[in-house]
């Protein structure tokens, strides 16, 4: 069993390096947001890409197990989404989304962003040649999340900490919340926000955006040391 698992995750890295040079030759800035089920993914994706979608490109990979529901509600935003029903599936896979980015075709200096099946066990092992994975965790959820489910958290470069406004009708303990995410990982980013209210969303927006920045200074990076290097080997040639 060690061995099977073994090579289905290397397999699925392969895929992944895959899609991580396609998207550092495009500029393109990739997210995978994964979470428990009902943490509200879909609701954050759709005010995020109101948000964003004057500024910049985004394209949208839905995974579910069933139903083109959330891909319908991302469409309704005006950006391009494709679904990807993994059946009986519980993750996204790095050859699920490569497929994905072949057909939706993102343009380059976009944001791409994939929206995993909901479930904080199986997301945390598959890489998917994302930028980074994004934990979000409810705070209509138990604090103990990450200390159940550590692998996520560890994998995670920022959590964010969702539904703040009904904060004041339940019991949530945040700075607990925030401790033990920390424990797991002590270097996790973390924003506290709300899509209803919109509380934290300028942070969430200019995380984004830096990461898109980044995403396009690498790729103009790369363009610049091709176009260097052709230029060494004509004028090695113009030499001889």
């Amino acid at each position: 069993m060690v061995k099977i698992e073994q090579d289905i995750l290397a397999k699925n890295d392969g895929y992944a390096e895959r899609n991580r040079r396609t998207l550092a030759d495009k500029g393109i800035f990739a997210v995978n947001l994964v979470s428990s089920p009902g943490s509200g993914k879909t609701t954050l994706l759709c005010r995020t890409i109101e948000a964003l979608k004057a500024r910049l490109a985004i394209a949208v990979i839905e995974g579910d197990q069933q139903t083109e529901f959330d891909a319908e509600r991302i469409r309704a935003t005006g950006a391009p989404a494709l679904q990807i029903n993994t059946g009986k599936g519980c993750h996204l896979d790095a050859h699920m989304v490569g497929h994905a980015l072949e057909t939706l075709a993102p343009p380059d200096d976009s944001l791409l962003l994939i929206e995993n099946v909901g479930n904080l066990v199986c997301p945390a092992a598959f890489d998917l040649g994302e930028a980074h994975k994004v934990v979000i965790l409810s705070v209509t959820e138990g604090e103990d999340k990450p200390l159940k489910y550590p692998d996520m958290f560890r994998a995670a470069g920022l959590m964010l900490l969702s539904k703040c406004d009904l904060l004041p009708h339940l019991s949530f303990d945040t700075d607990r919340a925030i401790d033990f995410a920390r424990r797991v990982n002590p270097g996790l980013e973390v924003i506290q926000l709300s899509s209803t209210s919109g509380e934290g969303f300028d942070a969430w927006l200019a995380w984004l955006e830096q990461g898109v920045a980044g995403a396009r200074a690498g790729r103009r990076d790369q363009v610049e040391a091709l176009k260097k290097r052709i230029a060494e080997l004509e004028a090695q040639l113009a030499a001889k």
